[in-house]
């Protein structure tokens, strides 16, 4: 079974925010693959499904914790514990600064790099978790960090964050598969993004 988590802040206020932008891949892979209604579970939102793969169906859970991006690995260790699961049954999928806008790139393992919710997830399970870093691209300026994943995308980035969120969604069968280098590869795919600065604003 697959834990899958998407990070974000909870509440229509954040919504649109870049740092929800983990929130809005779990949203495009519930509504691609048969799940049931999401309900409040494990200090979240969350729903059981699968993904069916070519070597059958996966079953998965998708999550979106309630808690605040800060506080987002307790609701994480909350169900990992209820389905007795192991960290690396779990991908996170979460913004990052350092990738230029629309890229992905899996990792497992290793620290958190400044983003909290990872360093929370990392305090209550371990490091040695999968996780799917969405490119958000940075603002340019340490000071100017916090205004930039806080605030909405802009319109003109509306199409590659839907292309991106959808290719992560589509591809989900390599990633269910345990073949994170296939999945990535994929989902560059079907939504190409130049490898770029990630300092450059994407045009």
């Amino acid at each position: 079974m697959l834990l899958l988590a998407g990070l974000g802040n909870p509440g229509p206020k954040y919504e649109k925010n870049r740092h929800n932008i983990g929130f809005a891949a779990i949203d495009a892979i519930t509504r691609r693959w048969p799940f049931a209604a999401p309900r409040s579970r494990f200090q979240g939102i969350a729903c059981e499904g699968q993904i069916e793969t070519a070597e059958g169906p996966v079953k998965a859970l998708a999550l979106k914790p309630q808690t605040f991006m800060n506080d987002s690995g307790r609701a994480i260790a909350e169900a990992l514990k209820f389905y007795k699961l192991q960290p690396y049954d779990v991908v996170v999928f979460y913004d990052e600064l350092d990738l230029a806008p629309g890229r992905l790139r899996m990792k497992t393992g290793g620290g958190a790099a400044g983003h909290n919710g990872i360093r929370s997830t990392i305090a209550h399970i371990g490091p040695d978790f999968r996780r799917a870093r969405m490119g958000i691209g940075h603002p340019g300026h340490k000071d100017r960090v916090m205004g930039h994943v806080l605030s909405d995308f802009h319109k003109v980035d509306a199409d590659w964050v839907r292309l991106l969120t959808q290719a992560c969604a589509d591809a989900l069968p390599f990633l269910a598969e345990g073949d994170d280098d296939r999945y990535q590869a994929e989902v560059l795919r079907l939504a190409p993004a130049e490898k770029s600065d990630p300092r450059q604003p994407k045009t």
